[in-house]
């Protein structure tokens, strides 16, 4: 490995010791939560110390600028460093630090070439892209392309009733503009990504080119019943509202054998239960419930089904069902000209790639939408995602970095806004 590829993996080793679980590779580093703020203020001293101006907007997310072409647009490139409860320390952290090291590297390049750089360089780390703290995911990406009103995302409250605002304010990364508004520009974007799933690693594929996500559709039921004495109160008279969400849980499983293997995947992640007392039957449950496809046929007929299911235990089980929440898109794909360009870089560095599909939302599919965007994956070793045990091996790591790099130097010299 290279002295450039040392200076990497020294950081990212250090980086992965915030909010570390003992006894394991992985991280609890939830949005705006203590060891949160301690990794971005480790970051920004980073930035800082290969020349980079660090400024945080009004929504947490953390940018590191450098101007290299006064009043220039900028390349921004980056991820996201929040992670899910006792989860894995590559999703989404390691985008952010292969970002900055490509930046890094490619500042070095253009200070020595001032006459190749066309536009400036910024890192970006997103806040809450996760979405375990506080709902939506891709909090910090949604506002800043206007998707999400800045107001309402500060307003929105974790379970503990903690307001984002109230959560940036706490480790003081609640900023101002940096973009828009007058500021500075962006012309292009770019982000690279664990691929938390197996393909890649199975097909030997070392470059990820992601052309498209799949479609989704997620929805957040309220189930209400009626409170009662759990030993007492006779079978039939019971309104249980974790009875109906059970049933539901269980449909949505069920519900992917209805369709070619591969084609559905769905699950239940979150459930909240009232009054949660072991004498009592329940009378509420709050459920987070996902269908996600690569077909809108699909998620369509999936979507009609879960409505049948609805009715039936709403009927079946005497208790009301409301969707509180719903949200959904069809199969969206990345510009082609993003994927070429990625694919001409893998191949002048002789490093195995193919196109893939991601499953998973990650912020580029918000900036995809307002700039001319590239995204890459590096392989996950089985696949492991959002688990203690996800693991990308360091040699696919460096070239991730190398590859990402190559993407840089050619965003700032222009590529993808001619």
């Amino acid at each position: 490995m290279t002295q450039q590829d040392d200076s990497f993996l020294s950081d990212w080793a250090v980086h992965s010791r915030f909010g570390a679980v003992e006894g394991t590779n992985g991280v609890e580093r939830q949005a705006a939560s203590e060891a949160d703020g301690q990794q971005r203020k480790w970051f920004a001293r980073l930035l800082e110390s290969h020349g980079f101006r660090v400024e945080r907007d009004a929504i947490g997310n953390q940018f590191g600028l450098l101007e290299l072409v006064p009043g220039a647009p900028y390349v921004l490139t980056g991820s996201h460093m929040d992670s899910q409860p006792t989860a894995g320390r590559f999703d989404g952290a390691y985008g952010v630090m292969a970002s900055a090291h490509a930046c890094f590297r490619v500042a070095d390049e253009l200070r020595a070439d001032p006459s190749r750089a066309r536009f400036n360089l910024a890192v970006v780390n997103w806040f809450n892209e996760e979405g375990s703290r506080f709902k939506p995911s891709m909090m910090g990406s949604s506002v800043f392309t206007g998707k999400m009103p800045l107001m309402d995302a500060l307003a929105t409250r974790d379970p503990r009733g903690v307001t984002v605002k109230e959560a940036l304010d706490a480790i003081d990364e609640r900023g101002g503009a940096v973009f828009g508004d007058g500021g500075p520009e962006v012309a292009s974007y770019a982000e690279i990504h664990v691929q938390q799933g197996r393909s890649m690693e199975q097909d030997g594929v070392t470059i990820g080119l992601v052309n498209a996500t799949w479609g989704a559709h997620k929805f957040e039921f309220r189930i209400t019943g009626e409170q009662a004495h759990s030993g007492s109160t006779l079978m039939e008279d019971r309104r249980d509202a974790l009875l109906g969400a059970a049933r539901l849980i269980v449909a949505a499983r069920e519900l992917v054998d209805e369709f070619e293997p591969g084609m559905l995947h769905t699950a239940c992640g979150e459930i909240n239960v009232y009054p949660n007392s072991p004498v009592v039957v329940v009378s509420e449950v709050q459920l987070l419930f996902d269908l996600r496809s690569p077909s809108r046929e699909v998620l369509d007929a999936a979507y009609a089904r879960v409505m049948e299911t609805v009715e039936r235990v709403r009927r079946e089980d005497r208790v009301e069902i409301e969707v509180v929440a719903e949200h959904s898109w069809s199969q969206n794909p990345y510009p082609e000209a993003g994927v070429e360009l990625a694919r001409e870089i893998a191949e002048e560095l002789d490093l195995a790639h193919d196109r893939v599909m991601t499953v998973a939302g990650h912020d580029s599919t918000n900036m995809k939408d307002r700039v001319p965007a590239v995204m890459l994956f590096v392989p996950s070793v089985d696949g492991i995602s959002h688990n203690l045990k996800e693991f990308t091996r360091d040699e696919d790591l460096v070239a991730g970095v190398d590859h990402l790099t190559g993407v840089v130097r050619r965003l700032a010299e222009g590529a993808l806004v001619d």
